[in-house]
């Protein structure tokens, strides 16, 4: 088979993409408006970018309107996020904060998620999270204009939190305790448990 992206409808191109890019680990963002209103939401176009300076992206697309998420309207308020990886055990919680919620409406309080007081930045991060990166707005870079054209923002790394228990012995997290879940196509998702090893040549 091939695809002909150049005369590809966006919305079919996006369900190739995201069939075929797997698996996604997830940024489950948390946000603050202007006036103090929390937001936390699920992205799968998600990875890190660079430790010189410490840096991560995440890409909240346009809905199918072509209208930016709350999430990136928040950021452009308040340029601070976090970005909370999510395990096996709070999938059904992250799962819940994709539905589409008035503007202005909490997740945090709608699903009865638990946060806590971020350090370093002003939106709260899940309290149950196995890691937060605490960030502050690097850049947009805005690709495409209309539905499903990306918002992609650049976080710089200011703070990590990871859960104690979930250390190893060497001090380092342990991929298994983290438990964290990835997206694959449609509804499907997949764990860290599953490990092999290659070792990188010299």
């Amino acid at each position: 088979m091939l695809l002909d992206f150049t005369t590809t409808p966006p919305r079919e191109a996006y369900l190739w993409m995201i069939s075929t890019i797997l698996p996604r680990p997830i940024a489950w963002v948390s946000t603050i408006s202007a006036d103090g209103k929390t937001n936390l939401a699920p992205f799968s176009f998600f990875q890190g970018v660079c430790a010189n300076p410490p840096t991560l992206m995440f890409v909240p697309v346009n809905n199918r309107q072509g209208q930016k998420k709350d999430t990136v309207l928040n950021i452009e308020a308040v340029p601070e996020f976090v970005v909370n990886l999510v395990s096996y055990d709070l999938g059904e919680k992250m799962n819940q904060t994709a539905a589409m919620l008035p503007h202005g409406d909490s997740e945090f309080e709608q699903f009865g998620i638990a946060s806590a007081v971020s350090t370093k930045v002003r939106p709260p991060r899940v309290a149950d999270a196995p890691v937060s990166f605490e960030c502050s707005l690097d850049r947009f870079v805005h690709i495409g204009e209309g539905a499903l054209a990306a918002n992609v923002v650049f976080g710089r790394i200011l703070t990590v939190h990871v859960r104690d228990e979930l250390l190893g012995v060497d001090g380092k997290p342990d991929h298994a305790k983290l438990d964290l879940i990835g997206r694959m196509g449609g509804e499907e998702y997949s764990t860290t448990r599953d490990l092999f090893t290659l070792t990188r040549p010299d």
